[in-house]
């Protein structure tokens, strides 16, 4: 009489092999599905060996759950390297922005013109807090620069002519790009270099 044929490691290992490759499939799964795929490939490797031994005759289902099994085990080896590949590039973006934060833009106002006076209003924010101040400028160019830190930073600028009119050119660069510019002619007449 034969020994009874023991089929269970390849049958095992075929179901955990399939249930691994389906749930590898799945982003927030994937963490049962290495568990899955490993115990399925070890199963069908159990049930191949039997095979090779005459203790199983299940050749065909213990050869699905290896390649199963393994097919799961790429699948699952792929999202480790897409969110490894995603956080990596998460963290290069962060320590971008930190740079920029601690290195801070440069803005520089400028004022132009053939007024015979004009008041400049002017102001900057940044992480330090915001700055406003006021100056009577009897004649120009008037130019200032900042440097402002801070992921978000910016300021204002405006000109007003005095009552013996004129005209006046306003301009924001930022980091050595032109972000804004206003002219504006006659008595009080107002040039606004905001919102840049």
């Amino acid at each position: 009489m034969s020994d009874p044929q023991r089929n269970g490691p390849g049958t095992a290992g075929f179901v955990l092999g399939l249930l691994g490759l389906v749930t590898s499939f799945v982003p927030l799964l994937g963490v049962v599905a290495w568990s899955l795929v490993l115990a399925g490939l070890a199963l069908g490797l159990l049930g191949l060996l039997r095979v090779a031994r005459g203790q199983a005759d299940n050749k065909g289902l213990a050869t699905a759950a290896v390649v199963l099994s393994a097919l799961g085990l790429v699948v699952s080896v792929a999202w480790v390297a897409l969110f490894g590949r995603a956080t990596s590039d998460a963290e290069n973006a962060l320590d971008d922005l930190q740079t920029r934060a601690d290195k801070g833009a440069v803005l520089l106002y400028e004022v132009t013109g053939d007024a015979s006076g004009a008041t400049v209003s002017y102001s900057t924010f940044g992480a330090t807090g915001s700055t406003a101040t006021a100056e009577e400028v009897a004649t120009l160019p008037w130019t200032k620069e900042f440097t402002v830190k801070g992921l978000s930073h910016g300021g204002t600028l405006d000109v007003t002519t005095s009552a013996g009119g004129g005209t006046v050119t306003c301009a924001v660069t930022v980091d050595g790009v032109a972000r804004k510019t206003a002219t504006a002619s006659g008595p009080n007449a107002v040039a606004s270099c905001s919102n840049f």
